[in-house]
């Protein structure tokens, strides 16, 4: 395993794998048994950086969530598991009652709701810090002030470590950011967002997005990561829910645009000269890229986590980079 450092401060930065393990569907699609295997193999090849949230998976029950959060509980204490394992959730996204979602009843950003989604979190995580607290997706029903103050309080009094933000506009993730500094608390320091080798479109509107996906690593926030080192790009469904390998897994429709076909042919072009596979590559792409990204993959099988670990280790010639990163 490699890995790299999240954060700048030194009293709350932490070194987390290069590899981050999504545990979204643990508890719920995939069995105790079988996430306790994926979540027991991860940590023994090295893996320290698991991926929840307070809302996890409320879509397949119809529920509010927390399904995810509280089998990590049980496999924790079972394992004896400390604070060599990462574990980063977020909130605001969380229905508030079920049979809802995010779009309509999402419970929101406002300081009072941070602070007691935060210590239902902990409770079902079995913890007495959360070390990575993500703003799910954007509350603009509060003000900015009140969310920045909410997130600010709790890594003040030590309850959370890392502050992240997750499917914002990027123009409010710098304004929070400078709110933060003005008021001489914590701010945003994780970026979570969808990317891929794959480019999407960027103006599909969807159901909280209406002028078009705030969701997707786009040029704005790439251009922001470039000018701000010391913020740290994690990258949610870099495989695309296994649509490059799975014949029964169409590609997105926002990827269905004339650019795909020739970013897919130099993926399988690269996959065939190294003897990886499509998925490999397109992680190996990330970790070693001109600025370091984590991807944050999950996996229903040992199997499927196998695959993602092997991508760790493999090396891509500067060559291929060069192609992987000039086609259009």
């Amino acid at each position: 395993m490699k890995y790299r450092t999240i954060g700048t401060d030194p009293t709350t930065r932490r070194e987390v794998s290069v590899l981050a393990l999504g545990a979204m569907l643990f508890g719920s699609v995939t069995d105790e048994k079988t996430s306790f295997a994926i979540l027991d193999r991860y940590v023994e090849a090295g893996g320290t950086f698991i991926d929840t949230s307070n809302n996890y998976a409320f879509w397949v029950d119809g529920g509010q969530g927390g399904k995810s959060e509280e089998l990590l509980g049980r496999w924790r204490r079972s394992r004896g598991v400390g604070e060599e394992i990462v574990i980063a959730t977020k909130l605001g996204a969380r229905p508030l009652a079920p049979g809802t979602g995010y779009a309509d009843n999402a419970e929101g950003l406002s300081a009072k709701t941070i602070r007691e989604s935060a210590e239902r979190s902990r409770e079902r995580l079995g913890v007495d810090k959360i070390d990575l607290l993500y703003a799910h997706i954007e509350d603009r029903t509060v003000s900015l002030d009140d969310t920045v103050e909410g997130f600010g309080e709790l890594v003040a009094e030590g309850t959370v470590g890392l502050l992240g933000v997750s499917n914002h506009a990027i123009w409010r993730v710098e304004r929070a950011r400078s709110l933060a500094a003005a008021a001489g608390v914590a701010g945003y320091e994780v970026l979570q967002y969808q990317h891929s080798h794959l480019r999407p479109r960027f103006d599909v509107p969807e159901s909280i997005f209406e002028d078009g996906s705030l969701g997707h690593a786009g040029a704005e926030l790439l251009s922001y990561l470039r000018a701000e080192p010391g913020l740290t790009l994690v990258a949610y469904s870099p495989l695309l829910g296994g649509a490059y390998t799975r014949e029964d897994k169409p590609v997105p429709p926002d990827y269905d645009h004339p650019g795909t076909p020739a970013r897919l042919a130099v993926l399988r072009q690269v996959a065939e000269e190294s003897g990886a596979s499509v998925n490999q590559v397109v992680l190996a792409w990330q970790i070693g890229g001109r600025f370091p990204v984590i991807p944050l993959a999950g996996a229903s099988s040992v199997t499927q986590l196998e695959e993602n670990l092997a991508a760790v280790d493999l090396e891509l010639t500067e060559d291929q980079r060069a192609r992987l990163d000039s086609v259009h």
